[in-house]
């Protein structure tokens, strides 16, 4: 049971006065590079809706960035979380270690896919987990080569700036970045030059031939990609490519790191989006939904690769802080007794079924795409030139905003609408948000 009603509510325009005067607040006083999609300020949030201070009650396509699956305050998550805070709130895990961490990376080995022996580090950010996946696949190779994608995100620190591929609005001007960084072509089926069902194969061996040739494959630590590519698009790469990838990685004796900051702990209809095409990696970077919204994140992988760093080489005042451990078992407590991986399918069927069916009515849905509860619709001015079409993007995202339902874009090209609603939404709000698209497909 959730504590907020679940059904939408509009008493005033959005956002409503005393959002806006948080937001006079909140100009003068919060830096201006930090962003918000909708400024309106949340009181309480669960399930699949978030009301704000104004009394509005808005459904839920964000999750917080797919961070809130279990719901924004699940009852095992808000239970295992307070009596922690009660018992103690920080000792540093390196300092006087505690239970809960440990307990953490034994639930961590349970989930995350392969049989092999494996250990786990704790960290606080999704960038701070991939960096020290970095670290650790160069300590294990005493190689330097890190090999990562278009249309790839990774983080905001000057490390993952370098990972990441897009520029703007999150590289430009912060250079110079870290070295050793090599990009290479992704299998973006939706845009792939001679169609999707050549894609795969193609792409991989583009990929391929271009660590090969340009960096040598024995001077490669790691590659790293996104299962399911987030701020890129909401790119899956098409059928093959990962597998080729992973096995390329095994043949050179490169660490293979997949990225589900952002489509793990269910999220894809599995527990991690790389399951999909049975890819075992050595590495696995999470974060987001691990711990039901308190700050946790993890690199998981091969005991011998994890164990590879010297001792004092990983972690950090607050990696691992109790109270966040405590939340994340509430988490993964919630995703097993719900089945949440299940609930993610489900809603996959139902926004699939009724986005096709859009598709079909505007032209400017070029492609429905993604898995589970990561779904996206990428908008195009022209379907036969595929010409990006992001005013549009932002309009529709407005419209919806505007009618009570919180929607993400992303994309390289600013012009995919992204849909991660909790997974935990009941059907009828989910329905009902499909419908509020629907109506902003037609004014748009």
């Amino acid at each position: 049971m959730t504590a907020i009603p679940q059904e939408r509510r509009l008493v005033t325009a959005v956002p409503g006065p005393k959002s806006q005067e948080l937001q006079a607040r909140r100009t003068a006083a919060v830096a201006g590079g930090v962003g918000s999609v909708l400024p309106v300020f949340a009181a309480r949030a669960d399930g699949g809706i978030l009301e704000d201070v104004d009394g509005n009650r808005l459904i839920d396509f964000g999750s917080g960035i797919a961070v809130t699956s279990v719901g924004a305050s699940a009852e095992a998550v808000v239970r295992r979380a307070s009596a922690q805070l009660a018992d103690f709130t920080h000792t540093c895990f390196m300092v006087t270690p505690y239970e809960g961490y440990v307990e953490v990376c034994e639930r961590l080995a349970e989930v995350t896919p392969g049989d092999h022996a494996k250990k786990s580090a704790l960290f606080n950010s999704g960038a701070e987990a991939v960096e020290n996946a970095v670290k650790i696949a160069r300590s294990y190779t005493k190689r330097q080569a890190v090999v990562v994608f278009d249309h790839g995100y990774h983080g905001r620190t000057n490390l993952t700036m370098a990972l990441t591929a897009k520029n703007m609005p999150y590289k430009n001007g912060f250079g110079p970045f870290a070295p050793e960084v090599y990009r290479v072509p992704v299998a973006y089926g939706y845009r792939w030059p001679t169609g999707p069902e050549n894609c795969g194969p193609e792409a991989s061996a583009q990929a391929i031939d271009q660590i090969s040739k340009q960096i040598g494959a024995d001077n490669v630590a790691a590659i790293i990609i996104e299962p399911v590519l987030g701020e890129g698009g909401f790119i899956e790469p098409a059928k093959g490519f990962l597998p080729a990838l992973a096995k390329f990685a095994k043949d050179n004796g490169i660490v293979f790191v997949a990225d589900e900051i952002q489509s793990g702990f269910c999220r894809t209809g599995q527990w991690f989006a790389c399951e999909d095409e049975g890819v075992v990696p050595d590495l696995i970077t999470t974060a987001k939904g691990i711990a039901g919204g308190l700050p946790l994140a993890a690199v998981t992988g091969r005991a011998e690769i994890m164990d590879a760093a010297h001792s004092g080489g990983l972690g950090g005042t607050y990696g691992g802080n109790p109270v966040a451990c405590a939340a994340a078992l509430g988490a993964i407590e919630t995703m097993r007794e719900l089945d949440l991986a299940a609930k993610a399918r489900r809603i996959e069927t139902v926004m699939k079924g009724r986005l096709a069916a859009l598709r079909e009515k505007y032209d400017l849905i070029g492609d429905v795409r993604g898995r589970g509860a990561m779904i996206a619709i990428e908008l195009v001015k022209n379907r036969e030139t595929k010409e990006p079409a992001p005013e549009a993007t932002a309009a529709l995202a407005k419209a919806c905003h505007a009618a009570g339902l919180l929607v993400l874009t992303c994309g390289t090209y600013g012009n995919v609408l992204r849909f991660l609603p909790p997974l935990v939404i009941g059907e009828d709000l989910l329905n009902e948000g499909l419908d509020i698209i629907e109506q902003a497909l037609a004014t748009v």
